[in-house]
């Protein structure tokens, strides 16, 4: 089952207007500042009852790949948290005391994080039993373990010919073995 929670870090500030974040120390631009994450991360530990995962999405974290999807998924536990920081940066504090994993997926900054975590959100679920019609849909993934994390094969459907194109007569063969050798030696 995949059952998101969302939370308002902003309920856990006791600045005026509700302020996350503040200027940062040798730097210009504001940083999301520790006294409200703290609480926020503390109280999802009490409320699930106990320390799980947790996960910065940054620019500066380990690049997403298929490959730590799969590992990531089969490491992480029943529940994990996301914080999301805004622009670069969350308090250095906060990854020193709580974060297990800090991931990024690409060399660039986003106004939020929100987004990056939707990403890695999708990469999970799609190895959760029902997510997939067919299961066997992961095993020829791009970059799966079978396609020596490459890119996967070119794929087709009908019509058997399309403005001229047509399928590889291979495709239509019903010979699984060709087709499995067309695949190999096809991978974009």
């Amino acid at each position: 089952m995949l059952d998101i929670k969302l939370y308002k870090l902003s309920d856990f500030s006791e600045k005026n207007f509700w302020h996350v974040d503040d200027k940062a120390y040798g730097m210009h631009g504001q940083v999301i500042s520790p006294e409200p994450l703290s609480k926020a991360i503390n109280y999802v530990f009490e409320t699930v009852g106990k320390k799980i995962p947790v996960i910065y999405m940054s620019p500066s974290g380990d690049l997403l790949t298929q490959e730590k999807v799969e590992n990531h998924y089969s490491d992480l536990w029943d529940e994990f948290m996301i914080i999301c920081g805004h622009y670069e940066w969350i308090d250095q504090r906060i990854i020193d005391l709580y974060v297990d994993y800090e991931v990024s997926i690409g060399e660039y900054v986003l106004t939020s994080w929100e987004l990056a975590s939707q990403v890695l959100i999708d990469a999970l679920s799609r190895h959760i039993p029902w997510v997939l019609g067919n299961p066997l849909s992961l095993e020829e993934d791009s970059f799966s373990k079978k396609f020596d994390r490459q890119k996967e094969h070119s794929v087709y459907t009908r019509p058997e010919i399309f403005e001229g194109k047509s399928v590889p007569k291979i495709l239509l063969s019903g010979n699984h073995a060709e087709i499995e050798k067309w695949k190999q030696n096809n991978l974009k």
